[in-house]
């Protein structure tokens, strides 16, 4: 009999699968906090709004009007009469993070938000894609199925009502998030692939949970992150000092130890030795305490 697959196996699974779907990959994230999950309530309940969104944009735009204007009435759908909004108030609560919780609460941080636009624009025949922008997620809806120039379509914001940014709009954005010295370039405007989402709602979740010192769900985070990143050393690193400070030392010595090795083989600048030679103290420490125990 074939062992259930892992959390992190799943993943791995679904970030590969064909196809444009982002709501399956994010439901198995929302098991870190909800190991029960069912999703499949909730994906009808997307192919309902989806539908829905469907009628509105035929009745009050037609498919053949001008983008902008089938981007409004989705708009008026999904942020009106369904009243989607930004979670400004807790913006940390992990549920801001869970697909099933921001469906149910009809409330997020922008990348949530921006995978629920998403599903249901497409759904609503209409071809929208996240991007990766620095410190708040957007979307961008388009007219040509075929194109990938960034300058294309109108870019949506799904946590300020789907307000539809210009690029003078975005150069703001990237200051109010980066500081005024971030320069603004148009790849910054590329499509997100589905791995960047994922990786991206993950790193939300596991900067919230190392806040609040949540070290287990923050361990967990790393696997899944490790599963559809495996080069990131990073990653690998902070799975280690995670289990350190979860007392599980044999874990913890076993990545930090591997870490070490694949830094080796990489150019370091000053602040990346500096690193090394901090997880190598962690690394001699750590070999006492386990040959302590043995």
């Amino acid at each position: 009999m074939t062992a259930p697959r892992t959390l992190a196996e799943q993943l791995a699974a679904a970030a590969d699968r064909p196809g444009p779907d982002l709501a399956a990959p994010a439901f198995l994230i929302a098991r870190i906090e909800y190991p029960h999950l069912d999703p499949g309530p909730y994906l009808d309940r997307i192919d309902a709004y989806g539908e829905a969104a469907l009628h509105r944009v035929a009745a009050h735009a037609g498919h053949d009007a001008p983008l902008g204007i089938r981007v409004e009435a989705l708009n008026g759908y999904l942020f009106s009469e369904l009243g989607f909004f930004g979670n400004r108030e807790q913006y940390d609560d992990p549920r801001n993070s869970c697909l099933n919780e921001v469906l149910d609460r009809r409330t997020g941080i922008p990348i949530s938000l921006a995978l629920v636009y998403i599903e249901i624009a497409r759904r609503a025949g209409l071809r929208a894609e996240g991007i990766n922008f620095p410190g708040h997620f957007l979307v961008r809806v388009l007219d040509d199925l075929h194109t990938d120039d960034p300058g294309e379509g109108l870019i949506i914001d799904p946590f300020h009502a789907g307000a539809i940014l210009n690029e003078h709009d975005c150069r703001g954005l990237l200051h109010r998030h980066m500081g005024e010295d971030a320069a603004f370039e148009l790849h910054l405007l590329a499509r997100a692939t589905r791995r960047q989402v994922l990786v991206r709602m993950l790193l939300n979740l596991k900067r919230i949970y190392v806040r609040w010192r949540s070290f287990p769900q923050a361990r967990t985070i790393t696997d899944l992150l490790l599963a559809i990143a495996p080069s990131s050393l990073s990653e690998l690193r902070d799975r280690g000092l995670l289990a350190y400070h979860m007392n599980d030392f044999p874990s913890a010595l076993k990545d930090l130890e591997e870490y070490l090795k694949m830094s080796r083989l990489l150019e370091a600048d000053d602040e990346q030795r500096k690193e090394t030679e901090q997880v190598w103290e962690h690394v001699k420490a750590l070999r006492r305490r386990v040959a302590s125990m043995n």
